[in-house]
Order: structure tokens, then C-alpha cells, then sequence
């Protein structure tokens, strides 16, 4: 790497195009990416290319200056319509006139995007999956993944930079959300006539095997009772999720818990997690949304690689079903089995992590 570095010790890039092709929670993962190089290159304008449902999680981000979208709805009209969809894309990017893509995503259309958008460096990680000419040529540096089995996703991400000399140690996610999004959280609890502090909890996960069994988390919330904190029940739109939370609601005897599942949009989400005293919830992106916030996040975790996905940041509490029973290994689960794999985990010591974060 030092050759690398030396390298691009002089070049300072004026438009940078950052390419993750991911999840929510992986988008909110490459924030440390996209803040490090707006202190490193301060005067530089910071593209993204994503998927367009996850364009929220940055969509307030200050250091950005245009987010180019992938709609995966495209082939669903036809090879013709995705064709000029993606054409459209290709100008778009070469228009803006990149001096520096960093390619974060493992998929062939975003080094075929890199290749094209006519950039002078181009980082791309050397995947060995991707091993080939293509791949080879839509970089002009590739960074090793050697280590990345043993690597958090965040320092995955920031170990691209690396080629450019530019620090990847103390990396921090963020989170972000307009004044009109915390007015409106204001307006809902006050609708609830929610007017002290509250703990926010998210249940749920689109995948099944991610969740909490009702009843445990419904006690959990009975045994929060005394802490006099209202407690505000939040998930996505899905029928599922919002099911889900109103079965928890119906087990619970506490008089004090709301329901704002599937009314707030990702970045009012964000604006009602960083109002909160505390968030409980499973490995999904609200869990990365409140480390990136830096709320008190008390997560619990299955059958998932935690060394990638725990929250990042020193303000969480982990709480992995592994240390309670035997769990299948990662790559073994059906993502689409109906069957939660967090059983395991204890009610009382998921209180006991709650109240650690309430003393004050």
C-alpha cells in the first residue's frame, strides 16, 4: 500500500461518485466513508450511487451534493425500459465528471459504472468472487479483502481508503434528518400526549429469523414500567410488522405504550430514535440508525455475523442468542423461514442492559 499512497499523495479530487449497492443498515454503514473524505478533501463535491429505497438513509446527509439512484423496479418493465434507464445513469455519472469513483458494492454493473464514468482513480475492493478482466479493468486500484472476515462492515468500508493514504482508524456512522422530521415526531407524541422522555423500541425485521418472541419483549416492556418512561413501539409499513406490533401491544399490561408503527417515514424514524432516553431492537437498520445517533441501543442478535453487523460505536449493548443455546451457522438459515432464532436470549437480562442505560 505505501506505493499507492505515494501516488495519490498529490491528488486531490474535486468530484468524488461513492458506489454501495446494499440494505438500509449497509448505507447507513458507509456514512464513516463519506464523512472521513469530507474532512480529507473539504473543498471536494461527495456523490452517491444507490438503490433507490435506501436513498432516506442519506438523504439529509450534509456532505452530499447529488444521489444518483438504481431502481430495481426497472427490469420488472421490460429489457428496453432497463436498458434506457441504466443508459440514462451512465450519462448522468459521466456528466458530473468524477475525478475519484470508490466502488464499495461486489456487483459487475457497478464496475462496469466505474470503467465508464471516466474517472482518473477508481478503488474498487479485489473480491475474489470478481476475479476477472472486467472487474480488473473498472478499477485502477483494487484493495484487498483479506482481512475481512475478521473486520466490522464499517472498517471493511473504510479500508478502502487506505490507497490514499487518508486515516481509517476512529471512524463514526451518522445519522441525519430535517427540522420538518423532529416537528413531526413532536406533533405524533404529543398526539399521544407523550410529553416526558420515552424508550423507543423496534420489534420487528422484514426477515422473520431476526426477531424476539411477542411475549418476551411485552414483559420486557412490563418490567420498563416503573421507569415511568412512555414506551413508543415503532416498524416499517409492512402488514407483517405492523402485526407483529400490535400483537406485543395486546400481551402488555403497561398503561404507558403507543404505537407509531408504520406512520413514520426512515428519516422521521431517525428524529423519533435520537429524541429517545434509550432503543431496544433487533439487528435491522434502526439499530444501526440509533448507534449512528448515538441513542443508548440495547440489540439483540441470532444467527447473524455480529463480528460484521454488531452496532458500531461504544454507546450499545449486544446481547447475541449464541451465548444462551446453540445457534446455526450464518450461511446455513433459510432467510425466509418463519422461525426466530433469539428465543434464547432472556427477559431479565435484557431488562437488566435497559435499566443500565436509565440509571441517570
Amino acid at each position: 500500500m505505501p506505493n499507492s499512497e505515494a501516488k495519490y499523495a498529490a491528488f486531490i479530487p474535486r468530484r468524488i461518485l461513492l458506489v454501495k449497492l446494499r440494505h438500509h443498515g449497509d448505507m447507513v454503514l458507509t456514512t464513516p466513508v463519506i464523512n472521513r473524505l469530507r474532512q480529507h478533501y473539504p473543498d471536494a463535491e461527495i456523490d452517491v450511487l444507490l438503490y433507490k429505497e435506501t436513498r432516506p438513509i442519506l438523504s439529509e446527509h450534509p456532505a452530499l451534493s447529488h444521489i444518483h439512484v438504481i431502481d430495481r423496479t426497472w427490469k420488472k418493465q421490460g429489457i428496453r425500459y432497463q436498458l434506457q434507464q441504466e443508459y440514462r445513469l451512465l450519462k448522468a455519472v459521466r456528466a458530473r465528471h468524477y475525478d475519484l469513483v470508490i466502488n464499495l458494492a461486489d456487483q459487475w454493473r457497478s464496475a462496469l459504472l466505474s470503467l465508464f464514468s471516466g474517472a482518473k482513480v477508481r478503488l474498487g475492493f479485489d473480491y475474489k468472487k470478481r476475479r476477472s478482466p472486467v472487474w480488473r479493468a473498472g478499477h485502477t486500484e483494487l484493495v484487498t479483502t483479506e482481512n475481512h472476515g475478521v473486520l466490522h462492515t464499517v472498517e471493511q468500508n473504510m479500508s478502502i481508503l487506505s490507497p490514499l493514504g487518508i486515516p481509517v482508524e476512529n471512524a463514526q456512522t451518522s445519522m441525519h434528518y430535517s427540522e420538518s422530521d423532529k416537528a413531526f415526531c413532536q406533533q405524533l407524541l404529543l398526539k399521544h400526549q407523550v410529553t416526558g422522555g420515552y424508550i423507543a423500541i423496534q420489534p420487528t425485521s422484514r426477515w422473520t429469523f431476526k426477531c424476539w418472541d411477542d411475549d418476551k419483549f411485552a414483559s420486557v416492556i412490563d418490567g420498563l414500567a416503573d421507569t415511568g418512561l412512555t414506551i413508543v413501539m415503532t416498524a416499517g409499513p409492512d402488514k407483517k410488522e405492523r402485526d407483529m406490533v400490535r400483537k406485543i401491544q395486546d400481551l402488555t399490561h403497561n398503561p404507558q405504550v403507543i404505537s407509531v408503527a408504520g406512520q413514520l417515514s426512515l428519516t422521521q424514524l431517525a428524529a423519533m430514535i435520537d429524541g429517545a432516553k434509550l432503543f431496544i431492537g433487533v439487528d435491522s437498520a434502526p439499530m444501526h440508525m440509533a448507534a449512528a445517533l448515538n441513542t443508548p441501543c440495547v440489540a439483540l442478535f441470532g444467527p447473524t455475523k455480529m463480528q460484521h453487523w454488531r452496532p458500531w460505536g461504544n454507546n450499545n449493548t449486544t446481547l447475541w442468542a449464541g451465548d444462551y443455546a446453540p445457534l446455526p451457522a450464518p450461511d446455513s438459515i433459510d432467510t425466509k423461514t418463519q422461525q426466530r432464532y433469539l428465543h434464547a436470549i432472556p427477559v431479565s437480562d435484557v431488562i437488566d442492559a435497559a435499566r443500565s442505560y436509565l440509571h441517570d
